[in-house]
C-alpha cells in the first residue's frame, strides 16, 4: 500500500490514483489542471482512468457494478437504476426526479432500495445522490455484491465510541451514511417546523448545503458577507421570525470566514429560530460550536476519520436548546439506534478515529506555519486561513489551547500561473480535506465548474488553490511549497 505522507500522488501518471491506496477510497488523484478539467467534463481520458472519486459525485466502481448486476433483474426497457439508504429516501428521490424532470420513477424494495427511472431522468436521480448523501457505500454494495450479511452486534458500541470521540452524550449524537446526509436531515427537520418560511444561509458555504436549501424547500437567503450593515439586516429579520432556521459553516469552506455566532446565536433565540452550524473545517476539538447552536453537523469523513477510506456524518444536539426533545425525537424516529452508519463503515471509522485529537494537533501545528510561509511569500496574493481571516470571531469560539486548523486556501499574484503551480506541487491532489496527508485542489473548478462566474462574484476566485495540509514533518511541506513558488517565479 502507497504511503501518501513520504510518497504523494502528485504526478501525471498518477491520474486516477484512489486516495488512500484502497479499495474503498474516497478520493481520487487529478494531478494536473487539465485532468480535473477533463473530469468535469466527463472526458472519457481522464474518467476512464478514475479508479475511485468522492462518493456523491463519482459512482465508485464497485457500487456501479453491483447497480449493474441488478438492472437486468428490476429494470425495465429504458430504465435505469439508483440505490438509496432508505426507502424513505428513495421516495424522496423519486419526488425530486418528477420535480425536476417531470418522469415518474418506481420505488422498488430489493436488499437496499431502488429507485427504477427513465433514462432521461438518470441524472436527477444521481443529483439527489449528490445534493442529499443518502446513498449506499461501496462497502455495503461489495457485501452485497457477495451476499454477505453484515454483523450489526457491534452498532451500539461504535456509536458509544463515536460519540465519545464527538465529545457529547450518546442520546445527543445521530450518525448518517454522510456529511451531506446529516446536513440534509437537519434540513427537513427544522424546516418543517415552520413551512413555507426561506431559511438563511450566512458566508459562502460548501456547494450542497446550499444546494439543498435552494431545492427542496421554500428557498433560502444568502448572505454571502454578512459583516457591518449586512449583518446587522440579517440579525434584524431573525429577530422579526423571518426564516424557518440560520445555517452557517464555522468557518467557511473555502474562504475560512468566521461570522459572529454568538450575536446571531442571540438573535435566534429572541425570535426562537434553530441556529445549525457545520463544523467541519477545524472540528470541534479546536472550536466550540455546539454552546451557541440548536445543532451541529460534521462530516466525519474528514478531520475524524483523518484517512478518506470511508464516507460518514454526524448530528450533534445540544441539550440546552430550546428544541432538543423535539430534535432528539425526529431523528429517533429516523435513525434507528442513532446510527445510519452500514456496520462494516462504522467499524473502520470508529478505528481511524482512534488517534484523532492527536492528528488534529499535528495538523493544527502545520497548518499554522505553512499558512505563515505563504502568507509571507512575494508571490502569493492572498491567504484564507482563521488566524489571519475573521482572527476575532474565530477565537470567540477557540477551545483553550486549540488551534486553526489544517485546511487554507490561496491565490497568486500571477493568476495564470496557477495551473503550472498546481501541477508542479509535489502534494496528493483531490477532492477533500482532512487526510492526514496533505491534499490540494482548485476549489473552485471543483466545486463550481457551472457556475464559476457566480462564485467570482463572490468572492471565490477561479485560480483559488485549497490545501488541506497533513502530518508531514513541517519542514518537508515549507521545502514542497518553497520549490514550486520557485518554479513559477523563475519564469
Amino acid at each position: 500500500m502507497r504511503d501518501l505522507l513520504r510518497d504523494p500522488a502528485w504526478r501525471e501518471e498518477d491520474m486516477g490514483f484512489p486516495l488512500p491506496d484502497s479499495p474503498h477510497a474516497c478520493v481520487v488523484s487529478l494531478p494536473t489542471w487539465e485532468a480535473v478539467i477533463g473530469y468535469e467534463e466527463s472526458d472519457p481520458a481522464v474518467v476512464g482512468k478514475m479508479r475511485s472519486g468522492y462518493p456523491r459525485f463519482f459512482l465508485h466502481p464497485i457500487t456501479a457494478s453491483y447497480l449493474g448486476g441488478l438492472e437486468g433483474e428490476y429494470a425495465g426497457e429504458g430504465e435505469r437504476l439508483m440505490a438509496y439508504s432508505s426507502s424513505a429516501a428513495a421516495q424522496r428521490a423519486a419526488r425530486f426526479v418528477q420535480q425536476r424532470t417531470g418522469l415518474s420513477g418506481r420505488v422498488i424494495e430489493s436488499e437496499v432500495p431502488l429507485l427504477a427511472v427513465p433514462e432521461e431522468g438518470y441524472q436527477a436521480a444521481r443529483d439527489y445522490w449528490r445534493h442529499t448523501g443518502e446513498l449506499i457505500s461501496s462497502r455495503q454494495a461489495e457485501d452485497l455484491q457477495r451476499g454477505v450479511t453484515a454483523d450489526s452486534s457491534q452498532v451500539a458500541e461504535f456509536r458509544r465510541s463515536l460519540a465519545r470521540v464527538m465529545e457529547v452524550r450518546e442520546q445527543d449524537a445521530f450518525f448518517f451514511e454522510s456529511g451531506m446526509a446529516s446536513i440534509f436531515a437537519l434540513y427537513r427537520a427544522v424546516t418543517a417546523r415552520r413551512p413555507g418560511l426561506k431559511t438563511l444561509q450566512l458566508c459562502f458555504p460548501y456547494v450542497d448545503a446550499l444546494k439543498v436549501q435552494e431545492y427542496f424547500g421554500a428557498g433560502v437567503d444568502f448572505v454571502n458577507s454578512p459583516r457591518g450593515d449586512a449583518l446587522d439586516q440579517s440579525l434584524a429579520a431573525i429577530r422579526q421570525g423571518a426564516y424557518a432556521a440560520v445555517f452557517c459553516e464555522v468557518p467557511s469552506n473555502p474562504l475560512l470566514h468566521t461570522v459572529n455566532l454568538p450575536a446571531v446565536a442571540e438573535a435566534c433565540r429572541a425570535s426562537r429560530t434553530p441556529l445549525l452550524v457545520d463544523d467541519t473545517v477545524c472540528s470541534h476539538l479546536n472550536i466550540d460550536a455546539l454552546s451557541h447552536a440548536d445543532a451541529v453537523s460534521t462530516s466525519l469523513t474528514k478531520w475524524v476519520s483523518g484517512v478518506g477510506d470511508v464516507l460518514a456524518g454526524a448530528v450533534r444536539l445540544n441539550h440546552s436548546s430550546p428544541f432538543a426533545e423535539e430534535l432528539r425525537s425526529v431523528f429517533e424516529d429516523e435513525v434507528p439506534d442513532g446510527s445510519r452508519l452500514y456496520p462494516r463503515d462504522a467499524e473502520v471509522l470508529a478505528a481511524n478515529a482512534s488517534d484523532f485529537e492527536l492528528r488534529v494537533n499535528e495538523c493544527n501545528n502545520n497548518g499554522r506555519a505553512v499558512a505563515e510561509f505563504l502568507h509571507g511569500h512575494p508571490a502569493v496574493a492572498q491567504v484564507w486561513y482563521p488566524s489571519l481571516v475573521d482572527r476575532g470571531e474565530y477565537e470567540a469560539l477557540q477551545r483553550p489551547g486549540a488551534g486553526y486548523g489544517g485546511l487554507m486556501s490561496f491565490t497568486l499574484k500571477v493568476p495564470e500561473r496557477t495551473p503550472e503551480l498546481y501541477k508542479g506541487m509535489r502534494f496528493s491532489k483531490g477532492p477533500s480535506l482532512g487526510t492526514d496527508y496533505s491534499l490540494l485542489c482548485p476549489y473552485t473548478l471543483l466545486a463550481h465548474y457551472t457556475e464559476i462566474p457566480w462564485a467570482n462574484e463572490c468572492g471565490v476566485d477561479t485560480e483559488l488553490l485549497r490545501l488541506s495540509v497533513g502530518r508531514e514533518p513541517v519542514e518537508d511541506l515549507l521545502t514542497r511549497l518553497d520549490e514550486a513558488l520557485a518554479m513559477i517565479a523563475e519564469k
